[in-house]
């Protein structure tokens, strides 16, 4: 699935957990690190108005599929691709590092978060090491010196596979950045997933997300910020599907 931004394409390039799971496998074996972004409606919004997101997502090495409109377009694309929410990749990420003797790293929310999130991940995953937990400090540029020094403590400590909890922009930024300065770590930027096992957020039901209806659950759990972000999402919602299915008609002529 392909999304052209500025005639920058955007391509969902891991279509299924499998692929997922599989290429995470064997960048770890070849001590080859990697940057993964999970692409939704939120963040193509974010990438029409922003030339440097559009960059910071073209050097991403993977790209999932995270949120259902991205999946229905893709079935309408005839270029289907499965669902996979950055925060329901996090336990299985870990259980590949833990499996292949990957240390982890948490970088994001609070320090309070992170504690109570490695408290979880070694309890939750068998052999499990998360060996630096770095809280960064507020408005720190993904890109600027003090970023340089935070990757310089995740690669000294022996991490190779660090979940960033910024929220986008800024974790696909530092991402990018950080394949540039720990060529060895994997990044995987899983948005509120920490804060989903810290306690601090609550994920909508399962029901609610086996309906496809997480989205109107959280707009509605916080109208005054996620709202207008969602009106942004609705908005651009059909010219992105029309896109989508114009793919389809291309293809079948080609």
């Amino acid at each position: 699935m392909e999304f052209r931004i500025e005639d920058l394409p955007i391509r969902v390039n891991v279509p299924t957990w499998a692929v997922l799971e599989a290429r995470v496998r064997e960048r770890f074996a070849q001590r080859r690190g990697f940057a993964l972004a999970t692409i939704n409606l939120d963040h193509l919004v974010k990438l029409r108005a922003s030339p440097a997101f559009r960059m910071s997502y073209a050097a991403q090495d993977f790209v999932v599929a995270d949120g259902n409109p991205i999946v229905w377009m893709s079935k309408l694309a005839g270029r289907p691709v499965s669902l996979i929410p950055g925060s329901e990749a996090i336990l299985p990420l870990a259980r590949i590092a833990a499996q292949q003797g990957v240390q982890v790293a948490l970088f994001g929310a609070t320090d309070a978060v992170l504690k109570a999130a490695k408290d979880y991940l070694e309890r939750e995953v068998r052999d499990l090491s998360v060996v630096c937990c770095i809280a960064p400090r507020m408005g720190f540029d993904p890109k600027g010196e003090l970023a340089e020094a935070y990757l310089a403590e995740i690669a000294e400590s022996g991490a190779r596979l660090c979940f960033v909890a910024l929220g986008a922009p800024k974790q696909e930024t530092f991402a990018a950045f950080g394949r540039t300065r720990a060529p060895e770590v994997g990044f995987a930027s899983i948005g509120a997933g920490l804060d989903f096992f810290a306690g601090t957020q609550n994920r909508a039901p399962a029901l609610v997300r086996k309906l496809s209806m997480e989205w109107l659950w959280r707009a509605a759990s916080n109208p005054k910020r996620l709202g207008p972000r969602y009106l942004k999402c609705l908005a651009i919602l059909p010219v992105e599907a029309a896109k989508a299915l114009m793919m389809r008609i291309r293809a079948r002529k080609g």
